[in-house]
């Protein structure tokens, strides 16, 4: 039983070490009132999951993921984050802007798809670490990876309740809501060109 209970300590201790910048970028994205926050909590979950994934994968094969394969993934982030720069710095009056709001609704309501894969699209290319970690680990315990999914499941559904928990904060809420959606294409930006540098060291 102590076997039990070190193993659910030690996928706790991984998931945190390698997604503790997350809940930064999970507030982010409930900040901004464009994206649903059903489509970050699916993104979440399908980034995350195509990771473990991989890792198993990758451990069950035993073979080591080209360390550039994930760095040029980089290229999501940072796609997102000059479109969403570009869209905060276009000119509008109050009246457009009421106007766009009812037209951008509508095409969120078609685009619910394409928020998910864009943020399942972030998570992964921001996942670099986390293959590095996870991969050793289901490697070295094979027979524990079910309880290493089970507890990175319950895990990420704690990173979005804490996200979303930092954006309601009543200390916090207001100026994370105010600003958030202003800083979030920065943010993407950054973690873009960080992921690409990866890439270019190896070149």
């Amino acid at each position: 039983m102590s076997e039990l209970y070190t193993h659910i300590a030690l996928a706790i201790a991984v998931f945190i070490s390698t997604n503790v910048d997350d809940i930064f970028l999970l507030a982010a994205f409930f900040s901004d009132r464009k994206i649903r926050p059903r489509s970050i909590v699916i993104g979440q979950f399908l980034g995350i999951g195509a990771l473990v994934l991989v890792s198993c994968l990758a451990a069950w094969f035993a073979v080591a993921l080209p360390s550039g394969l994930i760095a040029l993934l980089g290229v999501v982030p940072l796609g997102l984050g000059i479109k969403q720069l570009i869209a905060l710095r276009r000119p509008s009056d109050d009246a457009a802007n009421d106007a766009q709001s009812d037209r951008a609704e509508h095409e969120l309501e078609q685009a619910w798809h394409s928020q998910i894969l864009a943020i399942a699209g972030v998570t992964i290319a921001n996942g670099g670490d986390n293959l590095g970690v996870y991969i050793p680990l289901f490697a070295s315990g094979s027979s524990w990876i079910p309880l290493f999914v089970a507890v990175f499941a319950a895990m990420t559904l704690l990173w979005c309740f804490m996200g979303h928990l930092i954006v309601n904060n009543r200390l916090l809420g207001d100026h994370i809501r105010r600003y958030g959606h202003k800083i979030l294409p920065f943010v993407l930006i950054a973690i873009g060109i960080h992921i690409l540098s990866g890439a270019l060291v190896l070149l």
